[in-house]
């Protein structure tokens, strides 16, 4: 629901009659936000502003797609907007008439059906849905000055919320790709997607979750088509299990964590479990409760270490296919129809409407060329005007690993010179700096709930 904004001039102070939060971005990190500070507070004079450019909060880029082929990588039973009552998206699922396998994974289509309807439920006027993009938070006496198109609107605190950012533009030799009909710079550009031809020849660069959804929208309906998916380790994510395991518990050593002691732990936990005839996903499921706390244990080096070496490595088995997903990929590879080739982007050269893209086994003529490298983290290269003008004025600070924000571990952004910013915070994505595991569900929510709770005890 939308109330027409009320806008303040930035030199009249925060009515405290009202406590007023602002959460910027309207995907599953702002929804979840926002879901959390009003159901679990039923104080009338709390006021949540949720800035969302297109005016249609639940969905942003994860679950926009209307593609039912495009499947969730986590189980149904796993995706629960609340930490303490894992049952929630599936009872809800039931409610509205489309009963889900607890252990099976649904189209992400539903679960921002999902998200917008954990909005509805909080609707109402203490919440109002602003629908413009936010161009600059600014401090202020007794909290902050949002400005959005919608004019300045005077908050206590400030949650960004603004999920995972645009790919970075793809380059040869450090010079970006031209604009060009063939240059699918949103690899959800659906338009662009569509519009070509049924025995279309597709590169995308990129070979991750995000290419394997293109992959599956282009070759699914039209048989002649192909598709080359070029990435650097030539490596599809890992397919999930159809059954479930418990998960492997192993002890993580006390004392100074070096990322190439924990990657040989994690190798020999596989082969011991493999002994017990136990699968390597219960030995990677069960790092996941504590690999917030081994990253926050890793100096920078170390962190820097893990992501030049491990750190693909653990990503393609950590965020996996659903299985009917990897059937459709084995299926495609089986046919020829869709080639993994290992490298960079070395040459891409205009031919006519088309492309030439060198690659390993030689040149491709190509009718697009996809970005699917997945998220920027940099955020000194962002696209985003709030980014951009936050880092600048150091209201905010770039991750020294280029992973998002300089934050706290609890969320608080940092400014340059490594301060606290009061009543600045930041939810998801983001926080990869400081979580690395920081852009999934199960994650996102309870640094949702968290932040809530924290906010409401602090501005009670």
């Amino acid at each position: 629901m939308t109330h027409q904004a009320t806008t303040r001039p930035s030199s009249e102070p925060i009515d405290l009659a009202t406590r007023t939060i602002a959460v910027v971005g309207g995907g599953a990190s702002g929804v979840l936000t926002t879901w959390h500070l009003l159901a679990s507070s039923p104080d009338p004079a709390l006021r949540v502003l949720l800035f969302e450019g297109s005016g249609q909060p639940g969905r942003g880029v994860a679950y926009s797609t209307t593609d039912p082929r495009h499947l969730l990588n986590v189980r149904a039973r796993d995706m629960s907007a609340c930490p303490d009552e894992p049952s929630h998206f599936v009872a809800w699922a039931e409610r509205a008439g489309r009963p889900v396998e607890p252990t099976g994974f649904q189209p992400r289509m539903v679960f921002g059906e999902y998200l917008t309807d954990l909005l509805a439920e909080v609707s109402g006027p203490r919440l109002e849905v602003v629908g413009h993009r936010v161009s600059d938070v600014v401090r202020r006496p007794g909290g902050f000055s949002v400005r959005s198109g919608a004019g300045e609107h005077a908050v206590e605190s400030v949650v960004l919320a603004h999920g995972n950012a645009a790919p970075r533009s793809l380059a040869v030799d450090g010079v970006d790709l031209p604009e060009a009909s063939w240059h699918v710079a949103n690899p959800w550009d659906a338009a662009a997607l569509a519009g070509l031809p049924d025995d279309a020849s597709v590169v995308l660069v990129g070979s991750g979750l995000t290419a394997v959804d293109v992959a599956i929208s282009l070759l699914e309906d039209a048989p002649r088509r192909r598709v080359v998916m070029l990435s650097r380790q030539g490596e599809l994510p890992r397919p999930h299990r159809v059954d479930t395991f418990t998960a492997w518990v192993t002890a993580i050593p006390t004392g100074a964590l070096r990322a190439d002691d924990l990657a040989d732990l994690v190798r020999a936990q596989v082969e011991a479990a493999a002994r017990h005839d136990v699968d390597w996903r219960a030995v990677v499921d069960g790092l996941r409760g504590v690999t917030q706390s081994i990253w926050r244990r890793l100096d920078l080096e170390e962190r820097r270490r893990f992501l030049a070496v491990h750190a693909r490595q653990w990503e393609v088995h950590r965020h996996r296919m659903a299985p009917e997903v990897a059937d459709r990929i084995a299926a495609y590879r089986s046919q020829g129809r869709l080639t993994l080739a290992g490298g960079g982007l070395t040459s891409v050269v205009a031919a006519g409407g088309r492309c030439r893209v060198a690659l390993p086994g030689g040149d491709v003529v190509a009718d697009a060329l996809v970005n699917c490298t997945g998220p920027m983290t940099d955020v000194t290269r962002t696209c985003d005007p709030l980014l951009r003008a936050l880092v600048e004025r150091g209201t905010v600070a770039p991750d020294p690993l280029a992973l998002g924000l300089s934050s706290t571990s609890g969320g608080l952004l940092l400014d340059r010179d490594g301060a606290v910013v009061p009543g600045l915070y930041a939810v998801g994505p983001p926080r990869k700096g400081a979580l690395y595991e920081s852009t999934a569900v199960p994650e996102i929510r309870v640094q949702a709930a968290e932040l809530a709770a924290h906010l409401l005890a602090t501005t009670s």
